[in-house]
């Protein structure tokens, strides 16, 4: 079974900094049977990624773990009238999936479980589980703090973070170790930083020159050791024992074909100048393009 898992955002909407347009159909179904061929297990979705549901449903998904979210809410509080939107949105995806159940399902905002009544949504997912719709229930986070408030308070089965080779908060902070210790199941997605740490100094846009310093040392490390940028980060990811799943999201078979290549080598040591702690860098969300 491999370790890496289908991020598929892209089969629904044109996502990524670095991204083409969204994938067509036929190169799903392509991608998908090819990911099977490999032990590819588990799928990566959400009704927020546009038609991307259907799109999996129609290509055919029960060979596979297929984990899907809540959408997000922009309320201050949660009320009983969100905790019915959760379970709309649940049963459509399950019958765009075409499924009886997934394997599990997060809160797509971290935030919402950080809100008063967000026990309501949380009771919810636990209905799901209880019901055998889903056998996991967890988040998708953003940042350590709100992981942190979030465990204090509920008791997740899988936790989806960002996590790449520049990045070392989650071992720094021991939060990779109390995962494990209690039994939390990980995900790691954004390993290449939505496509940041493959391109080249000439074609990485203009915002991130600022981090000119950082990427000297990043393709230098690179050229010395004669290992390409996704080898490099797919590698590091996977060689984290606490991360169980690594989610790549691909345009094409050939791109997935790539990764498998390049995930289970040796990698070279890293520069300890390479890590870095600013968010402003490391979290998308704050890039001002």
């Amino acid at each position: 079974m491999s370790k890496i898992a289908l991020g598929t955002v892209q089969f629904g909407i044109d996502y990524g900094i670095s991204s083409s347009g969204q994938v067509k159909s036929k190169d799903v179904a392509n991608i998908l049977s090819y990911a099977y061929s490999q032990s590819i297990v588990l799928l990566d979705t959400a009704p927020a990624y546009g038609n991307c549901e259907k799109v999996l449903g129609r290509a055919g998904v029960s060979q596979f773990k297929v984990v899907t979210k809540t959408r997000r809410f922009n309320k201050a509080q949660i009320s009983l009238d969100e905790v019915r939107l959760v379970k709309k949105d649940f049963y459509r995806s399950l019958k765009d999936l075409n499924q009886d159940s997934v394997y599990a399902i997060l809160v797509h905002n971290a935030d919402d479980l950080l809100k008063p009544g967000s026990q309501n949504i949380f009771n919810q997912l636990e209905n799901f589980k209880q019901e055998e719709k889903v056998k996991k229930i967890g988040v998708s986070i953003y940042d350590n703090n709100q992981l942190e408030s979030i465990l204090e308070n509920f008791d997740v089965d899988l936790v989806q973070l960002p996590f790449n080779i520049l990045d070392k908060r989650l071992i720094d902070s021991g939060m990779f170790s109390m995962l494990k210790n209690r039994g939390i199941e990980v995900h790691a997605r954004s390993v290449f930083l939505q496509g940041l740490l493959l391109m080249s100094q000439q074609d990485r846009p203009i915002h991130f020159k600022q981090w000119n310093f950082l990427w000297k040392i990043w393709h230098e490390w690179l050229n010395d050791n004669q290992i390409t940028a996704l080898e490099a980060s797919i590698r590091y990811a996977s060689s984290i024992p606490e991360i169980s799943k690594v989610l790549v999201g691909v345009e094409t078979r050939g791109q997935l074909k790539e990764i498998m290549n390049s995930s289970d080598l040796t990698l070279p040591n890293i520069p300890k100048e390479l890590y870095t702690t600013d968010v402003n860098l490391l979290n998308p969300q704050n890039w001002k393009l």
